[in-house]
């Protein structure tokens, strides 16, 4: 996984900003802003924590679960729920997708700068490193961006 890889996930989901009002109930609850907020919130949380980590306290308890989704390539639809801290707001401002976009391009040219055993915990996957770390962020977005292309092209 590369930051190219990465970088035109952020582009897609950027681009999904002027639909950010689309709703389909029949494929998500959620509107499209939420999954774009989420996302994006997603990225510069994890990307914040990997920052302030301690590469020192790093062990590589990287679940069998984590595995075997890193290998298929995709996360299920509706098996987990987002923690707080990445649950968008009640009301979703465009202005604030836009600035977290922006944030976002900014936070994932910091990554190959990090220690190699910097890292999140993730709360099903164990702890994620830098050499995941591109993969996961690509795997999360494209999985709301499939969502989002969903809602979008419903009939």
């Amino acid at each position: 996984m590369s930051l190219k890889k990465l970088n035109h996930t952020l582009d897609s989901l950027e681009a999904h900003i002027e639909n950010h009002r689309v709703l389909n109930p029949k494929i998500s609850k959620a509107d499209v802003a939420w999954h774009l907020d989420h996302s994006l919130k997603v990225i510069n949380s994890v990307i914040a924590a990997m920052q302030n980590s301690d590469h020192n306290t790093y062990i590589n308890n990287f679940s069998f679960l984590g595995k075997v989704f890193f290998t298929l390539g995709f996360f299920p639809r509706g098996k987990a729920k987002a923690p707080k801290h990445v649950k968008p707001p009640e009301i979703i401002l465009k202005d604030d997708l836009i600035s977290q976009t922006k944030l976002a391009k900014a936070n994932i040219e910091t990554i190959a700068g990090l220690d190699k055993n910097a890292y999140f915990k993730h709360p099903l996957f164990g702890n994620v490193n830098t050499s995941r770390v591109y993969r996961f962020l690509w795997l999360h977005s494209k999985h709301h961006l499939k969502i989002i292309d969903e809602i979008l092209n419903a009939k």
